[in-house]
């Protein structure tokens, strides 16, 4: 998607109606006691043709979900199957949201609005259809912190509370209720393509490819089905492996890579028992509930590969095998191309000879593990590397790289140049700290709401995010 919001009529589109009701079905919105606005994605809304939004129409469309015109007249809960924790389940598909509406956007591209938390659909099975709002806010944050450190990730573009009291098994209950409407490129999961295929319906499967090839990688068609399905699975493959990557840079743990929440566009989404790392550790793990540590930080490019194997093993319904296999094998190489270019702009650094920056790269982490080393503050520190050298040692952790540990590490960071010493000039990086959502800082900011309905370091918080993706510049797809 754009990087930069800039002004573009409204483009409505529905081009989920090409698939049919073996993809979804149509359901009702719930119907909220309250609607009262608190997140709105003013610069996306701006980019996408909706920033003139009244309050009122916002809520009505955000809230309520009366259609945009010209795209969905109905809301669609959208049908998948996937692997949770590695266990397949057949019994899953949108159970607290649907497709709202699909658009394109300045340059073209296909996005969707969907939901979390707008109501009961046929797959809530005993859920409630609802998103707490402690949830939302957090979702907004990760979405937010993502996108200003690079992450292609969906966009949180509505926040509305809804005046419910939920009742949680895995916090205070009860609890305050929202609607959140996310701004993404595509929802057509690896698990959309596992229903088909547990269904053995190879016609969906060609239907779906069809629809992800003209969609979203019209370059990738080829001369029949089996060669549209290898093209769409390697750039598949490319894309979800710059994903893993751009999470592994940013030191942020997801914590459910199920299937279901992988798309065919790599794009990042669905942000439940999400971290960012306070320290470089291979094992931390996100959710509680993780007891393996399955999908710990140092495993998520490994959990990423395992499931476009699934998505893959879709594919032979109606591809042959070698194709597939071939597309498969680009992942490792890829993914290590995507982290050394991806690190090292983090660290604001040019990118050098292969063993040049795996040795930089090794002595960065090993050092960072071995001391512990705050993560978001290391590279807020040396981002533009020697440009950045007086500011670091003069700053609050001066210290730390002062001590003979860090000096191998800083012969290699001054051996670099500088890939962007001017955004160093942007007052974020007047300061001395970052902006971070480590644990303790998302918690200080749901407490103040909680407690005493004062959104104001959420807002605040909201505004040095964006500050720091001015600064960063870290674009999704540089």
């Amino acid at each position: 998607m754009s990087w930069m919001a800039e002004q573009t009529p409204f483009q409505a589109e529905r081009a989920i109606l090409e698939l049919d009701d073996r993809f979804y079905a149509e359901v009702e919105p719930a119907a909220f006691p309250e609607h009262i606005p608190r997140w709105r994605n003013q610069r996306w809304a701006t980019a996408v043709g909706l920033g003139d939004l009244s309050e009122v129409e916002w809520i009505d469309h955000f809230g309520r979900f009366e259609p945009l015109e010209g795209s969905l007249g109905k809301p669609l809960a959208l049908a998948y199957h996937g692997h949770q924790f590695q266990a397949y389940n057949p019994q899953i598909g949108d159970g607290r949201g649907f497709l709202f509406a699909q658009l394109r956007d300045g340059e073209g591209r296909l996005l969707d609005l969907g939901t979390k938390g707008s109501g009961q659909t046929p797959w809530s099975r005993t859920g409630d259809g609802r998103l707490t709002l402690k949830g939302g806010v957090r979702e907004v944050l990760a979405a937010g912190m993502l996108e200003a450190l690079g992450v292609y990730t969906s966009k949180a573009f509505s926040l509305i509370e809804t005046g419910e009291q939920l009742a949680r098994n895995d916090e205070p209950s009860p609890t305050r209720s929202s609607v959140l409407v996310r701004l993404s490129h595509s929802h057509i999961r690896f698990g959309t393509f596992q229903r088909q295929a547990f269904l053995g319906d190879k016609d969906a499967i060609a239907k779906l490819v069809d629809y992800s090839i003209r969609h979203f990688y019209p370059d990738a068609a080829g001369a029949d089905t089996t060669a549209s399905a290898a093209g769409l699975l390697r750039e598949t493959v490319l894309a979800t492996a710059d994903l893993a990557a751009s999470w592994m840079s940013a030191g942020f743990v997801h914590g459910v890579l199920n299937t279901d929440n992988m798309v065919v566009t790599g794009e990042s989404f669905d942000y439940g028992p999400w971290r960012f790392l306070p320290y470089s550790d291979p094992a931390f793990t996100a959710a509680y509930f993780d007891e393996t540590g399955l999908y710990a930080f140092g495993r998520q490019p490994s959990a990423a590969a395992w499931n476009l194997q699934q998505f893959a093993t879709c594919l032979t319904l109606v591809s042959e095998i070698p194709p597939l296999e071939a597309a498969l094998g680009e992942f490792e190489a890829a993914y290590r191309l995507a982290f050394r270019r991806r690190t090292l702009a983090m660290l604001g650094l040019a990118p050098g000879e292969e063993a040049d920056d795996l040795a930089l790269l090794k002595a960065l982490f090993g050092w960072m593990g071995e001391t512990r080393a705050p993560w978001p503050h290391v590279f807020f520190d040396w981002f533009g590397g020697s440009a950045s050298e007086a500011r670091a040692d003069a700053g609050p952790r001066g210290g730390l790289y002062r001590a003979a540990a860090f000096q191998p590490l800083r012969a290699l960071i001054l051996a670099r140049t500088p890939l962007h010493p001017e955004r160093l000039s942007n007052p974020y990086f007047s300061g001395s700290e970052p902006v971070s959502l480590l644990i303790e800082d998302v918690e200080r900011i749901w407490a103040k709401i909680d407690a005493g309905d004062d959104w104001s370091v959420f807002h605040a918080t909201m505004e040095q995010i964006d500050v720091a993706r001015q600064a960063l510049d870290l674009r999704p797809k540089d």
